[in-house]
């Protein structure tokens, strides 16, 4: 692909959603918005980079497994989804360099991974996204801590693969404590989405420097008590960071109470 395409922060939904057909009825809406995904950036990318709130290292580290395994990183579900395969090919060995060196280049601590397999904060869009598996798809992870200012970092050394025919993909979730679901959540998901819209729609530099101050936000520390689920979207915007924020996904009441959003970055 020859333009610059955008950035996405994702929901992904809950476990594996998509293979259970109570839970696929629940999230109809967030399956329809990552199905408009191939049509929105207009042809077929050369590779899907995802950073998912399932995978964190002591440092960022890249996929460069030809042909990843899968991770079944849920618990408590039915057991053929214990058997789930998603057959994408993972990055092709140049890709996968190119992207350590770029963040080599930012003085970011890197190394390959030639292991780590596709966890669920991957595979459940993919799925949705590109069902036949045809697009090579690959992971950076998060950095333990979850600086904002180091996963902003990532998503600026990441940029130029957006003109290079990667599609970068923040897949966690705007509402994420596990505790929390029903009606205790509405109140302090409402407010946290309604916070998060707000600022995405703010100029660039404030609306970084809002989102670096997250936990400022109503019920910051309610939604997400462990932000892993909240950083994939500083390296997607960061990626990004001039860029206009489109809400593609909103939906209420999922698990009886959550409100949660999707958003595109795009220029």
């Amino acid at each position: 692909m020859s333009q610059r395409l955008p950035t996405y922060f994702i929901s992904h939904g809950g476990g594996p959603w998509p293979w259970i057909p109570d839970m696929r009825r629940m999230f109809v809406n967030l399956e329809a918005s990552l199905a408009r995904m191939p049509q929105e950036i207009g042809g077929t990318p050369k590779a899907i980079l995802m950073v998912s709130g399932h995978w964190e290292a002591p440092e960022f580290a890249v996929m460069s497994s030809p042909k990843p395994p899968m991770v079944y990183d849920y618990y408590g579900f039915p057991r053929h989804t214990y058997d789930i395969v998603y057959p994408a090919p993972g990055a092709p060995s140049d890709l996968a360099q190119r992207t350590a060196d770029l963040l080599k280049q930012a003085g970011l601590p890197t190394r390959l991974d030639a292991k780590q397999g596709f966890d669920h904060g991957t595979f459940v869009p993919a799925y949705i996204m590109y069902p036949e598996a045809q697009v090579p798809v690959y992971q950076v992870s998060m950095q333990h801590g979850y600086s904002p200012e180091a996963h902003f970092a990532l998503g600026r050394a990441l940029a130029p693969l957006r003109d290079e025919g990667v599609l970068i993909v923040g897949s966690g979730l705007s509402y994420h404590n596990l505790r929390l679901f029903g009606p205790g959540a509405k109140e302090p998901s409402e407010a946290f989405d309604a916070w998060l819209e707000k600022v995405l729609a703010q100029d660039p530099k404030a609306r970084t420097q809002s989102l670096l101050e997250w936990e400022k936000a109503p019920y910051a520390r309610v939604c997400h008590a462990q932000e892993d689920h909240f950083v994939p979207l500083f390296a997607a915007l960061g990626a990004a960071e001039g860029a206009k924020a489109t809400q593609v996904y909103h939906d209420k009441m999922l698990m009886g109470g959550v409100t949660a959003s999707s958003y595109r970055f795009d220029d």
